[in-house]
């Protein structure tokens, strides 16, 4: 066994012999075969001899002074064709910086701000750029969307230039004038922005960027300041109101993350409103900003500070005295509501306010404050009811006695409430006197037959009260008679 192993070995070794000798004799022969061939300058081809020295001559630049003897050519003549010859040229290859990939398109971004701003241009020039920075646009929103970590502290001031660049500048007032004794909501279309297929982008870029998990107000601080706010706040007055609500939301978030900013936002915002009560008596953005303070409102911590209590008879209440006063009036009222629910305490001298800026004849405004009324009387307890009673059905009185069949018409509905009807049984001596007249008159004058129906049901209601007293009033109003 032992002999059979150690002839496998020994032809095993054989073997590699024979094709290591093989592949030598290969080399061997391709060595020979590719000698150069050398052109000299008589035409004359010489082939070096010895295939060792020709590929020494070939492969070692070095031994120029034995190649220009062996190959009959002179020094210069060689010196002249190498320097003749082109030589490649490799350009280095270093380790390239590797950059984050959302502070490339921010750049970008910011290199697009040097085309041509859109705002209030003709939809239909420039097609080219607006479509780049539209494409680019998108891609930033939908990197910062979908990528994690894409907010990081670099893109910062890129975003907030971006967003300054691209949207404040200076709203026009418009050409119309308000009319202050009659103020129609329905007559006024607003003027959209013929920008806003470019505006909204930003405005998505921007909220995307303010609301992602990722952002930092303690880095924004440094671009975010009162001067941006107030530019901010300065938007409001366009005419657009899909601008007003990306706005109203921007703005609210801002409210929120830096608290910083809080007390100048509503300092900024009261300003806004004393010049729109006091010397414009226009502003588009009422609406979206009320909206804004009754969240802020609805946080208030209690007992109520005193700055939030002046903000309310100083600023809120004054602001149902314009014309335009149904552009605003759900929002206005939810806010005035929420600062009742707060400090019930507060309805008596909100109720008297509301009284002296009751409109004389404005009979759309009149139905305003009507409602507001309503909305009142569902959060106040009875208690709190009678510390107003007096003024409150005195005005009641008046509002049945208006020829606006609407005005009379939500006037007389408060009969049909349960603490009016309350109120109503406890003092009925008191209010009787004041209500009786203008219920007895126009359930039979009054040109509109709802509104008699109505006025005879609220009779029907006080008679079922006190009968006597109903009887001793009705008496004394057909003598009078």
């Amino acid at each position: 066994m032992m002999k059979g192993l150690k002839g496998v070995l020994s032809r095993t070794r054989s073997q590699k012999e024979n094709k290591s000798s093989n592949k030598q004799h290969a080399t061997n022969s391709k060595s020979s075969k590719s000698q150069p061939v050398i052109q000299t300058n008589d035409n004359r081809t010489h082939l070096p001899t010895g295939s060792t020295d020709s590929t020494k001559a070939v492969t070692e630049p070095t031994a120029s002074n034995n190649l220009i003897s062996r190959f009959g050519r002179s020094a210069d003549i060689t010196k002249q064709i190498l320097s003749d010859t082109p030589k490649d040229t490799i350009p280095p290859t270093g380790p390239r910086r590797q950059r984050s990939s959302i502070i490339q398109p921010i750049r970008v971004k910011s290199d697009l701000e040097k085309c041509p701003n859109f705002h209030g241009s003709d939809p239909s020039s420039d097609l080219k750029n607006k479509d780049i920075k539209r494409q680019e646009l998108q891609d930033i929103l939908e990197y910062i969307a979908a990528a994690r970590g894409a907010v990081t502290d670099a893109i910062y001031p890129d975003m907030i230039q971006m967003f300054s660049t691209n949207t404040f500048r200076t709203i026009s007032p418009p050409v119309t004038t308000v009319n202050h004794e009659e103020y129609e909501v329905e007559e006024d279309e607003p003027a959209l922005e013929t920008s806003w297929p470019h505006l909204q982008l930003v405005y998505e870029v921007f909220l995307r960027f303010i609301e992602s998990q990722e952002f930092n107000p303690q880095v924004a601080r440094k671009y975010i300041d009162q001067t941006f706010v107030i530019q901010l706040l300065e938007l409001f007055d366009s005419e657009d109101p899909r601008e007003r609500d990306f706005l109203k939301t921007i703005l609210h978030r801002i409210y929120g993350k830096f608290l910083n900013l809080r007390a100048f936002i509503r300092r900024a915002i009261n300003n806004l409103f004393f010049q729109f009560i006091y010397e414009t008596d226009r502003f588009n953005g009422i609406a979206e900003l009320l909206e804004i303070l009754g969240s802020i409102i609805n946080g208030f911590a209690l007992p109520l500070k005193k700055e939030h209590k002046v903000f309310l008879f100083k600023v809120l209440l004054p602001l149902h005295k314009p014309a335009s006063l149904p552009v605003y009036s759900p929002q206005l009222t939810y806010c005035v509501v929420q600062f009742i629910e707060k400090d019930p305490d507060l309805v008596a001298d909100v109720i008297h306010s509301l009284m002296r800026y009751w409109p004389k004849v404005n009979s759309m405004k009149e139905v305003i404050f009507l409602t507001e009324m309503e909305e009142i009387l569902d959060v106040v307890e009875t208690a709190d009811f009678e510390s107003f009673m007096i003024p409150f059905f005195q005005k009641l009185a008046a509002c049945v006695s208006s020829p606006h069949f609407q005005v009379a018409e939500r006037a007389l509905y408060f009969y049909k409430y349960e603490d009016v009807v309350y109120v109503l049984s406890d003092h009925i001596e008191t209010l009787m006197p004041i209500i009786f007249p203008s219920l007895y008159k126009h359930s039979k004058e009054h040109w509109n037959r709802t509104i008699h129906g109505l006025a005879y049901n609220a009779l029907q209601l006080l008679m079922s009260i006190n009968p006597a007293l109903f009887d001793e009033y009705a008496e004394k109003y057909k003598d009078e008679e």
